[in-house]
């Protein structure tokens, strides 16, 4: 391959990844692909001789991983508040991000107005997002939702969550959650948080 079209692949490609980055929901996984995309794009300029699109690319990823190194260190603060079923706050979260819990979840019906376990994730006491359950005998409680909002998900809140409301779920008298899975993501996200295959529908998580 020509020198020139290789150069020229490079660039389009960084233009892309940069791209790519530009609809990521996360903040993490924004900082994450446009570092990608501004080195490339660095390297590129310093390739083509253009000294001020290597630099200004090179800062670019100075940026992102300074911002990235920050996230990683800073303390965050979680909680877990419980919530009534009835709770106006609670209607109006559910309603707000309707469409994106049917984009994982791929259902939304009158089940979760009817749950008997609901509890807000709090991170740096913004709402981070939603678990709802419902009590199905014999110490078992089948998990409605378990809802991140987009630019909360990165598995921390779950991870909080679980941990810190399994002496809970024990002491209420269950011994095992069962979620439903939904897409690709989701339950790489229960399997990170304790969740096992049960069958080729359910998945299980043992609270003893």
């Amino acid at each position: 391959m020509d020198y020139s079209v290789f150069l020229e692949w490079v660039g389009y490609l960084a233009s892309v990844i940069i791209a790519v980055s530009m609809f990521m929901n996360s903040l993490v996984k924004f900082r994450v692909i446009n570092l990608v995309g501004a080195a490339l794009f660095s390297v590129y300029g310093f390739l083509i001789g253009s000294i001020p699109v290597g630099l200004m690319n090179g800062i670019i990823v100075v940026v992102d991983i300074y911002y990235l190194l920050d996230y990683f260190r800073k303390k965050e603060v979680f909680e877990v508040i419980e919530v009534d079923k009835g709770g106006s706050f609670l209607q109006k979260f559910l309603t707000f991000y309707r469409s994106d819990i049917l984009k994982i979840f791929h259902v939304f019906d009158d089940t979760f107005s009817r749950c008997d376990v609901n509890f807000f994730v709090l991170r740096n006491m913004t709402v981070a997002g939603l678990f709802m359950a419902t009590d199905i005998d014999n110490g078992v409680l089948r998990v409605e939702l378990d809802y991140a909002i987009p630019e909360m998900r990165d598995f921390k809140s779950g991870k909080f969550m679980y941990t810190n409301l399994k002496p809970r779920f024990v002491e209420m008298g269950y011994t095992k959650l069962v979620a439903k899975k939904a897409d690709q993501r989701h339950n790489k996200y229960l399997k990170s948080v304790g969740f096992s295959d049960a069958d080729d529908e359910m998945m299980v998580y043992s609270l003893v």
